[in-house]
């Protein structure tokens, strides 16, 4: 097999391969573009997650509210109609039905609609591990945190949490790395990120062994980077025996 690699350095309108594979002046190379769309990538990526986190950390605590029934059921129905829905199937509500049921959506970019559904459906399954990570705690961490005057929020907001998302750390990371990935079906409403470069290049070049080796080698960088970055955090914020010590806490 021959390998051509210089298809990076070919312009995008003249197709011939310039002496550097960065274009100058108004010249685009496939490698711009798929820097460019590694760019976009990385930014719905970070901005899903960022939604994700605030939502599903709010909806997972909602779940382990006691005494009150009718808002843990709420938080139940978010997780169960945002996880049972295929992702691909969201970005399509996102794109084609919110902005019918909601015109002033219509002027919104077909970029800022996916990392609105990606970040709900990422959402419902961190409120899992939220949840899981606060019932995983011993219970006598909630009543000492009331016993010294603290509000409930108080006590979520100083006590439960804190000690829940070192728990949950583990699936998170796995679950930063699923929201990165997830990325991908933004190509399905033309947001130009790596998957929709790869499918475009390979049809404009015919190189698709090298244009979908670069993308995927991109994405296995991003996800190993992923890793260490949470794992590097992990190490800092273990507390000696957590796990062991919540293991029989109910």
């Amino acid at each position: 097999m021959n390998w051509e690699w210089q298809v990076f350095c070919q312009d995008t309108i003249t197709m011939e391969v310039g002496a550097s594979c960065f274009g100058k002046g108004g010249d685009v190379t496939y490698l711009d573009w798929m820097l460019s769309a590694w760019g976009w990538t990385v930014s719905v990526s970070i901005l899903s997650l960022a939604i994700a986190l605030v939502v599903g950390s709010l909806v997972g605590t909602l779940r382990t509210l006691e005494g009150r029934p009718w808002v843990v059921r709420l938080g139940n129905a978010w997780v169960e109609l945002f996880r049972n829905i295929p992702l691909l199937v969201h970005i399509f509500l996102w794109y084609h039905v919110v902005p019918a049921i909601f015109p002033a959506m219509k002027s919104l970019p077909g970029f800022v609609l996916v990392v609105f559904a990606l970040g709900f459906f990422t959402s419902a399954r961190i409120a899992e591990q939220v949840r899981s990570g606060i019932q995983a705690l011993p219970r006598g961490q909630r009543y000492a945190g009331l016993a010294m005057g603290f509000t409930t929020l108080q006590t979520y907001r100083y006590v439960l949490l804190p000690m829940a998302f070192r728990i949950i750390i583990p699936p998170l990371t796995s679950e930063t790395m699923n929201v990165f990935k997830n990325s991908s079906v933004a190509f399905a409403v033309s947001v130009a990120e790596l998957t929709m470069f790869a499918m475009q290049a390979q049809e404009e070049t015919a190189r698709g062994v090298e244009v979908y080796l670069a993308v995927t080698g991109l994405y296995v960088i991003s996800a190993f980077a992923i890793n260490r970055v949470m794992a590097f955090i992990e190490r800092r914020v273990r507390v000696p025996g957590l796990i062991a010590a919540g293991g029989g806490g109910h």
